[in-house]
């Protein structure tokens, strides 16, 4: 079981404001982002059980704006939020086909950019934390020398008793090449404490040819805690026990698939610092992600999140 030293719950990446299908020519306009999804679940589910909050970069636009009026709202914390004047936050449009969804993305002025520009405030965001969940695109949307302050602060947080997890989430179009990328996330599993990866992500970056070569691989690079999605197939999980392959429960009425892994992240980790084994944490976070699944756009109904805590007892 991992030992949080705080309760204190950061996610590091960038959100975009979203417009979501809502039939016909409209959509609805949100926030989103594979990191802040998570951590907007897990503060949702946890409430004042934990200090969550968001590490990023914002402009000083109306949507900036909004969006740290939003996070407050909500009861996250915004204090490691770097305002950055000459810049915006990024918009993505979902396209559905049936329930399968493509994006369209509009980040080239994105202000969460440089959200590792400054390594003394990176440094004292990360001071202290019980967990940091970062993800493959928080890497790729990052130059290559705010990578390595990025990589610099996670080692030290990491040696003063924080536990990173993290997504690979992998995204093609946002690295300059493939080798780019598997090299960056050779780098990032060095400090790698939980590894939530997508098993086809997996098997297009690295040719892996079943979740069970993913868990084996990301375990040789000394990664404590591995846990691979596969979509409605069963969750592989390990730790050096042993191998855990939980089936996940049929979802009848999905209406979106946009943050099912972000959600099932969020509902592992929060089951996790509760302390629950990780057979229940899994099912936390599958009953998440159906959730999820069951709405447009890449978060839960506030009802179905209040239920799910209702049944945690917290």
């Amino acid at each position: 079981m991992p030992a949080f030293i705080s309760n204190r719950l950061l996610a590091i990446g960038e959100a975009m404001v979203e417009l979501a299908p809502e039939g016909g020519n409209h959509y609805q306009q949100g926030f989103a982002g594979d990191t802040f999804n998570t951590i907007w679940h897990i503060g949702q589910l946890l409430k004042e059980r934990a200090k969550a909050g968001f590490v990023t970069g914002l402009g000083t636009d109306g949507f900036s704006e909004r969006f740290i009026a939003e996070m407050q709202d909500d009861g996250l914390d915004t204090t490691a939020v770097l305002r950055i004047p000459d810049h915006t936050m990024g918009l993505y449009l979902i396209e559905l086909k049936g329930v399968e969804r493509s994006f369209h993305y509009w980040r080239k002025d994105s202000a969460a950019r440089h959200l590792a520009d400054d390594a003394p405030a990176l440094n004292q965001a990360l001071a202290g934390s019980g967990l940091i969940h970062v993800s493959g695109i928080t890497l790729a949307i990052l130059s290559p020398d705010a990578r390595e302050t990025l990589f610099a602060a996670l080692s030290a947080a990491r040696g003063a008793g924080s536990i990173i997890s993290f997504d690979p989430n992998v995204r093609p179009r946002l690295w300059a090449s493939t080798e780019e990328c598997r090299q960056t996330i050779k780098s990032m599993l060095s400090f790698t404490d939980i590894a939530l990866p997508s098993f086809d992500d997996e098997a297009w970056l690295w040719g892996d040819r079943d979740p069970d070569a993913t868990v084996q691989r990301l375990m040789a690079h000394g990664v404590a805690e591995v846990l691979v999605k596969d979509g409605a197939g069963p969750v592989t999980a390990a730790t050096g026990h042993g191998t855990l392959r939980i089936e996940t429960p049929p979802v009848t009425a999905i209406r979106d698939t946009t943050g099912a892994g972000d959600s099932f992240n969020a509902g592992y980790l929060a089951g996790r610092f509760l302390g629950l084994e990780m057979e229940a944490a899994i099912a936390l976070g599958q009953r998440l992600s159906a959730a999820v699944l069951a709405r447009l756009g890449a978060r839960a109904d506030r009802s179905e999140i209040d239920a799910i805590r209702s049944v945690l007892g917290r």
